[in-house]
């Protein structure tokens, strides 16, 4: 991805709207702002009265909806949201509640999902999570974030590229298969990451490999956390999918959520290769520790005849042997180092039990 998806005036829009897009049927999507999304909610409000008068107009209008997204951070966004839109009660409740595990509830005739998502670090591939949250209805799909999301940049971009989109729904699917594709490719790049430790760990080259494989692993947990929740949600919504929804549109969710699951067990098996490179690298250092102490230790044993020796003689009193021989120093040295060979055996003989 490029930094090109993300837009230079993020919620410059003076309610907070970072982004809509009127659908029409069979067209690309069309860039709109918020007082003219407003005035065509307005206006489609009176469309099945005029579905009485001609099916095909109605059935054509049917499938326009309009995508609305909006930066969170703006301060008259949340207001603006409540006054205007008519959105449900739980929608602002689930905006109170923060950064939760992911759902995706069925009120009524509306959707309200609550997603989580990686956040967008311009080109630098990362594994922090912010929320997404969203609700859709048969004109409608409105979504909002706190910060910048790369799937929500994606989903803009296809739609700018003149992707087209059938219903609400249809948009949504879409931006769970981005969502998968931004978790595929963190796995491809967290993968070639642990590759490259071991190789480093098979080169007995352990530098600094443990912390970065503990904020691998951290970062992935977190992920695996929050989004696990998903493909579950996902299957309790196609049990009981709302009214308008379309039957080809159920398909493409089944077919995203069977996709995101296998994504999710792939985050999965990862996590748990990081883990066991964990315990293959603490237990090579355990290992170097040990020849460490090891050597430590038989350096102290070949030492300590000599130290004994030298204790004695060098005590400052009378009567000490060989002081007056003229070879006593020779002596010494051979007894110094018959002990010290001795000690050596002993010493390795001891290892090697």
């Amino acid at each position: 991805m490029h930094a090109g998806l993300v837009e230079s005036n993020y919620g410059s829009d003076p309610v907070g709207l970072v982004s809509g897009f009127r659908f029409r049927a069979g067209q690309p999507g069309a860039e709109i702002d918020s007082a003219a999304a407003v005035a065509w909610l307005k206006e489609a409000g009176a469309v099945p009265q005029a579905a009485e008068q001609g099916a095909a107009t109605g059935d054509e209008a049917a499938q326009d909806f309009v995508w609305l997204h909006f930066n969170l951070s703006h301060s008259a966004c949340e207001r603006w949201l409540r006054t205007t839109l008519g959105l449900p009660e739980a929608f602002f409740e689930a905006l109170r509640q923060g950064s939760s595990s992911t759902r995706i509830e069925r009120l009524e005739s509306t959707l309200l999902a609550v997603v989580n998502d990686v956040i967008y670090n311009f080109g630098v591939v990362s594994t922090d999570i912010s929320t997404l949250w969203a609700c859709a209805d048969r004109r409608l799909l409105v979504t909002a974030r706190a910060r910048p999301l790369r799937s929500v940049d994606r989903l803009r971009a296809s739609v700018r590229a003149g992707e087209r989109f059938r219903s609400p729904l249809d948009a949504l699917v879409h931006l769970f298969r981005d969502q998968a594709d931004v978790l595929v490719q963190i796995v491809r790049e967290t993968s070639a990451n642990v590759d490259k430790i071991e190789d480093q760990l098979l080169s007995q080259r352990l530098q600094g490999n443990r912390s970065a494989l503990g904020a691998m692993r951290r970062g992935l947990v977190r992920l695996q956390r929050l989004l696990a929740p998903e493909p579950g949600a996902l299957f309790r919504l196609l049990n009981r999918p709302p009214e308008w929804a379309r039957e080809d549109d159920l398909l493409e969710l089944r077919a995203s959520t069977e996709e995101f699951s296998l994504v999710l067990n792939d985050l999965a098996a990862l996590v748990e290769r990081i883990k066991l490179l964990q315990e293959e690298i603490a237990a090579a250092l355990n290992e170097q520790t040990n020849r460490t102490l090891f050597t430590l230790t038989l350096v102290t044993v070949l030492a300590l005849p000599i130290n004994i020796v030298a204790g004695f003689f060098g005590m400052n009193v009378g009567g000490i042997p060989l002081g007056d021989h003229p070879h006593g120093f020779w002596i010494l040295v051979v007894l110094v180092a018959t002990f010290t060979v001795l000690a050596g055996r002993w010493a390795f003989r001891r290892s090697a039990g």
